[in-house]
This record gives structure tokens, sequence and C-alpha cells, in this order.
């Protein structure tokens, strides 16, 4: 069980890792002369989000709703996260790929395609629901209902076997 000097630890480590990955997203077009600290800071980044992804699913596997069995209310509730988590993974790795390719031996040079822009809307755009999601998820599951037995929660699995 989650107990709430824990659950602040974690919580710390997840805002970190968003504060990081907005960090990067702003920032990282400042240093595109230095290919290598771009291509360092994009690494991290991307690790960072599968950090992310997993200390969100640890917890929800923590959760008395997974082991009683309840997993598909338990992923239906957080759906749109586990999507735009997903989302916002594969397009951060396909931009910076692409970035550092198109930039590597001319970094000097201002090099934005058209595709690269569309990428890049795209992608600060499933940043931005990425963070919206996954804060909100992170703050809901510090709530006590998931991780004991409750009413609501007796409510939930009787609804859930019909």
């Amino acid at each position: 069980m989650l107990q709430t000097g824990n659950y602040s630890l974690v919580l710390l480590i997840q805002l970190t890792l968003l504060a990081y990955d907005l960090f990067v997203n702003s920032f990282s077009e400042l240093l595109r002369g230095a290919p290598v600290i771009q291509l360092v800071l994009f690494i991290i980044q991307d690790i960072a989000i599968l950090f992310s992804i997993i200390i969100i699913m640890l917890m929800m596997f923590n959760t008395y709703m997974f082991q009683v069995g309840l997993v598909s209310t338990l992923l239906s509730r957080f759906k749109d996260l586990l999507f735009f988590s997903i989302l916002y993974l594969i397009l951060s790795i396909c931009f910076h790929c692409w970035v550092l390719n198109l930039r590597w031996l001319e970094s000097n040079r201002f090099v934005w395609t058209d595709g690269l822009q569309a990428l890049f809307v795209f992608q600060r755009t499933a940043a931005v629901l990425y963070y919206y999601y996954y804060k909100r998820t992170a703050e809901c599951m510090g709530d006590p209902r998931f991780y004991e037995d409750s009413a609501w929660m007796r409510d939930v699995f009787a609804r859930s076997r019909q």
C-alpha cells in the first residue's frame, strides 16, 4: 500500500521528470549549435518519459483495484493518460531523430522542413496533453479510495461483474 510519505516522494519524482521534460522542450532549440549536447538532452528526455510511464504503471499496479482484479476498470479510467503517454513518447523519439539527422553536420545552419515543422506541432500538442493527463493522474493516484476496501470499491466491483 502506498503510504503518505512514499506518495510524496513518488509525486516529487514524477513532477521532477515532468519539469525536466518541459525544460528540454522549451530550451533545446537554443543548443542547436552543439548537437552532442542536444543529443544527450534528447536521450535523457526520452528515458525520463519512459520512466514516467513506468512509475505511473507501478502506481496503478499497487492499487487495491488492481489487486482485486479490476484492471480493466482501472485502465479504462486512465486510458487517456496511457494513450497520450505512448503517443508523446513515439512523437518525441521521431522528432529527436529527425532534428538530429538534419542538423548534425550543419548545426549552425537553420534547417526547418515542412514535415519537421508539422511533427514539431504534433509533438508539442501531445506534450501539453501528456502533461495535463499525467499530472491529473498522478494526483488522482493519491486518493486513498484506490488503496483500501470501501463501499465505492464494492460498488465498482459489483458493476463490473454484471
